[in-house]
């Protein structure tokens, strides 16, 4: 009797009663493939062995011709193994409708497998057929002209005829134990062998001369010793028989081994344990005793790496990583995730910030404590976009529908907890949200009226990253769709990263108002620029006037600074202004403009007489403001910043730590505050002011509202020269659509092109200045910088004060159409 045993946990067992070694394999093959712990073992030889050697194949060939043998034999051999069902089925399925489809169907159901069975066969590609390849290197039957359905009927007719029986029996013996070993191989690639912790047991009971059990063993022991190949097969014998004669030889000095030793060598599968031939010592056992025991041996449990949940969480991760790579870098790298599918995001990041765009609430930029206004802004904007999309869809896509894009510098800077430090960015958000706001309250037959969605952008700080952000940008204008950018708004600083983003964004034939730009001949970079703001030579020229014929004073000093990580080249405002303030200036300079750091001693102006004008950025202002603080008590007598500053005097949380001073400092846009627009209203015919002092004191557009009555809340001055950057365009737009449009046909937006929309501005205001709500816009031939732009100096008794409003103490340029351009107090 054999009993097979093989596990993952206990080692289970089987037994045969077989009379013949053909029944005693498939016994075993059956035991050992139904007991192997979870991992199902296949004997692909040892099954093909059985199979060319059952007599019935020779009764279904051995009447055909020779010639005919080989085909019949590959198409049994192909069969073999599947069902009646399976062959029925295939048989049932009905080919597509059409010749190249039913072609198709046609080689993939029967020429590929037929191609992929034959190149199996003849075993000459790797990965496949490698137990027929096998056959025709066994050293027990000679092979026939490398082909194995030869090999096939010369081992049909052998078996047939009785010869070479022990070869036969030696063939199937090898077959069987090479399947083994393939099974048990430890191989990196294959994890399965590593699972196998234990050897497959076979335990045969009652072995005597003569029986099927006996020969089996000596045929084992025959089968390793001529290969000289290694198996995992562990073969215990019980009975009170003497060895075979064939193993005598081998067998150690040492008698007996005790029977719990068994365990060692079940756990043994080196290659030193596989040709070891040991008597155990059974003595005082039952006949039963040395199976009970066997079934009590515990199997090691596999290395981690092998198991069957390490290499599914393992194979799992591999192939989620490169997806989750490919997602995480598709949404922006782990620092700029957001919602998939939700509006047009591209955003990335960038050295710590996460620049790109966004026109959707899946996601906003700068989420930092203190910035919540700026998020809101973002979150008000989207909402808009929404809405105005739904109600271009009302109107029978009759509305003008375009897109316009916020490009700024929105993350990046060192902050407070509670500092609002993107409060610049957030006024001009605002402004951008009252004209699109507009918009969306015209008249919903008022098909002429445009509608806009609004992109924000952001380029990182001080725009180091504007050149990448605008190929970004450049794609989105690609794209085109039912809103196309017609335009860019923003920029925020002048330096040399934006003037390279503007000569970009002039390629790609985007136009550009900037609200608040104002390095000198910035327009240089682009033809399709325009400027709101006064450039710096006028800054420069009103600073000058103001310290001669107000002030009166006979010496000045200027202090600059350009920011962190940055130089005087790259800053084009400071660079610029220094070069007009020298020439403005000369007779009042003592000495040449000096550059401000954080801890620079300025007690040397204490108590000055003259004016010290700061030409630098408001990022520098507050230490600055502080150095100043040890002058107890004798500031210089005429402090004076220039238009940065403005910033500045628009965070509050910093002005609150600043020491208790009066500042002048210059104002691009005082003729959008809230007094301003109240007294151009009560003069009348000033729409530009009017609608805009309408707007902002919406409830739920701004938060908090502006300018209502009784409200303490002011309006920042760039949310007017954002507001006139949008309508300066919104405007063209509106003109063009009624002018390229048949009278109520529905949009089309390639109607619509960028540079006819700036070609539009110009020729639109060629005569007529552009009427906005921080004062009438001239352009110079060509557009860029604006004439004569009215440009404000405004002074607060104390700057730590945020309630204390700034008063208009100087001027230059003109406010409103018809005046006289020129400088003086109000």
């Amino acid at each position: 009797m054999l009993r097979a045993l093989n596990s993952q946990e206990q080692l289970p067992r089987g037994k045969t009663e077989a009379g013949n070694l053909p029944e005693m394999l498939k016994e075993l093959r059956v035991a050992l493939a139904n007991h192997s712990g979870g991992e199902r073992l296949l004997f692909p030889r040892s099954t093909l062995v059985a199979w060319m050697t059952d007599r019935r194949l020779w009764d279904e060939i051995g009447e055909l011709d020779s010639d005919m043998r080989p085909a019949a034999i590959a198409a049994r051999l192909r069969s073999r193994g599947r069902s009646a069902q399976e062959e029925g089925r295939q048989e049932r399925l009905q080919p597509p409708e059409g010749f190249v489809l039913t072609a198709l169907w046609l080689l993939l159901l029967y020429a590929v497998p037929a191609a992929f069975f034959r190149a199996a066969l003849s075993g000459r590609f790797p990965g496949i057929g490698r137990p027929f390849r096998w056959f025709l290197g066994q050293p027990y039957l000679a092979r026939s002209n490398d082909s194995f359905l030869a090999f096939t009927e010369r081992l049909i007719t052998t078996a047939r005829a009785g010869e070479h029986s022990d070869k036969i029996d030696k063939l199937q013996v090898h077959a069987f134990l090479e399947d083994l070993r393939v099974a048990y191989a430890r191989r990196p690639w294959a994890m399965k062998g590593w699972r196998r912790t234990a050897c497959p047991v076979v335990m045969i009971e009652g072995a005597a001369p003569g029986n099927p059990a006996h020969r089996f063993l000596e045929l084992v022991h025959e089968v390793r010793r001529e290969t000289a190949e290694r198996d995992p097969l562990l073969v215990v014998c019980a009975g009170d028989a003497q060895a075979p004669a064939a193993l005598t030889a081998y067998l150690p000095p040492q008698n007996t081994l005790p029977l719990r030793d068994i365990e060692r060598s079940v756990h043994r599968l080196g290659p030193a344990a596989l040709l070891d031939y040991l008597p155990v010592d059974a003595d005082g056992t039952t006949e039963a005793a040395p199976t009970a025991d066997l079934l009590q041996i515990q199997v090691p449990a596999p290395p981690w790496p092998a198991r069957s949940r390490t290499v599914a969480v393992a194979l799992g991760l591999a192939l989620l990583a490169p997806l989750l790579g490919w997602t995480v870098g598709r949404l922006g790298g782990l620092d700029c995730l957001h919602r998939p599918f939700a509006g047009q995001v591209s955003v990335r990041g960038i050295g710590g910030d996460c620049v790109g765009y966004s026109d959707s609430a899946s996601f906003t930029f700068n989420d930092q404590p203190g910035q919540k206004k700026l998020v809101r802004i973002q979150e008000k904007i989207f909402s808009h976009n929404e809405q105005v999309h739904d109600v271009w869809l009302r109107s029978g896509k009759r509305r003008p529908y375009v897109t316009l894009v916020y490009l700024g510098s929105l993350t990046g800077r060192p902050t407070r907890a509670n500092e609002e430090a993107y409060a610049a960015e957030r006024e001009e958000l605002e402004g951008l949200a009252v004209a699109q706001y507009q918009g969306l309250q015209a008249a919903a037959t008022d098909y002429t009226v445009p509608l806009v969605r609004i992109v924000v952008a952001n380029a990182g700080f001080q725009m180091k990253h504007a050149a990448t952000v605008v190929g970004m940008v450049q794609d989105l204008a690609r794209a085109g769709g039912d809103a196309p950018v017609v335009g860019v708004v923003g920029l925020v600083e002048s330096r040399t990263t934006t003037a390279a983003a503007l000569e970009r964004l002039h390629e790609a034939g985007l136009p550009v108002v900037a609200p608040t730009l104002s390095a000198d001949d910035f327009a240089e970079n682009s033809k399709l620029y325009l400027q709101l703001a006064a450039p710096n030579k006028d800054q420069s020229r009103m600073v000058a006037a103001y310290a001669r014929n107000v002030l009166r004073v006979k010496i000045a000093r200027v202090y600059y600074t350009v920011g962190q990580g940055s130089s005087l080249e790259e800053d084009l405002y400071v660079n610029t202004l220094l070069n007009d303030l020298k020439d403005d200036l000369e007779g009042l300079l003592k000495a040449p403009p000096k550059r401000f750091a954080s801890g620079t001693d300025l007690r040397e102006v204490c108590g000055y007489r003259g004016m010290v004008f700061f030409a630098g950025r408001w990022s520098e202002f507050s230490s600055f403001l502080r150095e100043l603080r040890k002058c107890d008590g004798n500031p210089p007598r005429h402090l004076v910043a220039d238009d940065s500053v403005n910033r500045y005097m628009a965070n509050t949380s910093l002005r609150q730590y600043a020491p208790s001073l009066p500042v002048t400092y210059v104002s691009k846009g005082a003729l959008s505050s809230c007094e301003a627009l109240r007294q151009r209203v009560r003069q009348g015919r000033d729409q530009a002011a009017h609608s805009l002092l309408k707007w902002v004191g919406v409830d739920g557009l701004l938060t908090p509202p502006r300018c209502q009555d009784g409200s303490g809340e002011p309006v920042g001055e760039r949310v007017g020269l954002a507001y006139d950057s949008a309508m300066l365009l919104l405007d063209a737009v509106e003109t063009l659509t009624v002018r390229v449009r048949p009278d109520d046909q529905p949009w089309e937006p390639e109607r619509i092109d960028p540079v006819a929309v700036h070609t539009e501005v110009l020729r639109k205001h060629e005569n007529q200045p552009f009427s906005g709500a921080a004062g009438t816009v001239k352009f110079s031939a060509g557009g860029g910088e604006p004439v004569n732009k009215r440009i404000t100096l405004l002074r607060v008794e104390d700057i730590s004060k945020p309630s204390l409003p700034s008063v208009e103490v100087y001027r230059c340029g003109t406010g409103r159409v018809g005046e006289r351009p020129g400088c003086g107090e109000p």
